[in-house]
């Protein structure tokens, strides 16, 4: 029965143009199921419930003001009841998610249905992540661990995606891609933090740095902790000129913040118990990440889609894009941007890259 459902010769029987028109419809739909979760996942609300709503005044959407593309268009990006905006990026979203359905088709469509929905599911996931990872820095562990048990299961059930013949055999290299993903991603980690570890930041003279709660407030921006700190020995670290907190002063002493402790000088607290402290210095020492833990299990989850070979690919092509934007960006005047973009983006494009021109890129740096 599944057979029979996944044959491309009964596919095949309607127009094929037919089917371009499906996918692309599907996969506008499904891009805007995706809008929900790059906006609740980072939230942690949940996908289901509420049903979709306005942001700004809670108003419950209904079915005729809900449909991809047209809805945005007709409104003008705008909520009917209330007026406010309505990012572009639903919009942006939807269109391009409904292109990549319609491209897998034209691409995989005659050779495998159940590849080419594999592949439509994979890219969802990369499209979600890339976004969330824009707006908020981090890739959900739902899409993480969700892609590894996602990836593993369908590399079981269609052993063609790994380029094997049994289900054994596909299972394994899905397998070996996570491992090889995740093992990869993390010695590049490791290696990162151990060189590249801490940025010096060099202050004007009687700059006002202050720690909050939450926060780190440099005279130039805020920046939250948790962007901050990844383990227990992350240290931010300077020599302060003068120190002030809500019950004492200090002047000409060393601070290290790490998540659990904080040493003014010759004393140490809990930095639970200082919510705020304002310090007067000239230059400050962060925490520096050369990848997040979530691009780890990223690519791992993407491993688990398309095998070893294609973990190598997103590596090497991932970091040459990164290159090219950094120049860019250099060129342009822009070096400050360069640190505050994600890297998961880049990896989700060069997967995408393997999905449709892998093994062609491949054959062609590394003939044999």
């Amino acid at each position: 029965m599944v057979n029979s459902i996944f044959d491309p010769h009964n596919w095949l029987a309607v127009p094929h143009h037919f089917w371009s028109s499906v996918f692309f419809v599907l996969g506008c739909i499904v891009g805007s199921l995706l809008n929900v979760c790059i906006h609740r996942l980072p939230l942690g609300q949940s996908i289901i419930s509420p049903p979709s709503h306005c942001p700004h005044c809670k108003y419950s959407i209904p079915w005729y003001l809900n449909i991809p593309l047209v809805t945005w268009l007709s409104l003008r990006g705008r909520c009917r009841n209330c007026g406010a905006p309505i990012a572009v990026r639903y919009f942006l979203v939807e269109l391009l998610t409904g292109l990549m359905f319609l491209a897998c088709w034209l691409a995989f469509g005659r050779q495998s249905v159940a590849l080419t929905l594999v592949y439509c599911l994979l890219l969802s996931g990369l499209t979600a992540a890339s976004f969330i990872d824009f707006e908020h820095f981090i890739i959900p562990d739902e899409i993480t661990i969700g892609g590894m048990v996602g990836g593993f299961l369908c590399s079981l059930a269609l052993p063609g995606l790994q380029g094997q013949e049994t289900r054994i055999a596909g299972a394994a290299q899905s397998l070996l891609g996570l491992a090889a993903g995740s093992g990869l991603v993390y010695a590049i980690l490791r290696a990162g933090k151990f060189l590249f570890g801490r940025q010096r930041i060099p202050l004007t003279a009687n700059s006002k740095i202050i720690f909050t709660e939450t926060d780190l407030c440099l005279p130039d921006r805020e920046i939250p902790y948790e962007e901050l700190f990844y383990r227990r020995s992350d240290v931010i670290a300077l020599h302060a000129e003068r120190v002030e907190l809500a019950d004492r002063c200090y002047r000409d002493v060393l601070i290290c913040l790490a998540p659990e402790r904080l040493r003014i000088g010759d004393e140490e607290f809990n930095p639970e118990s200082i919510p705020h402290m304002e310090v007067v210095s000239t230059e400050i020492v962060l925490p520096r990440e050369a990848m997040g833990l979530g691009d780890v299990k990223f690519m791992a989850a993407i491993g688990a889609f398309l095998g070893w070979q294609a973990v190598l690919f997103s590596l090497t092509v991932s970091s040459i894009i990164g290159s090219i934007v950094g120049i860019t960006l250099i060129c342009l005047h822009r070096r400050e941007w360069s640190s505050r973009l994600p890297y998961g983006p880049y990896i989700a494009l060069a997967a995408t890259l393997w999905i449709f021109w892998g093994p062609w890129l491949m054959a062609l740096f590394f003939p044999r």
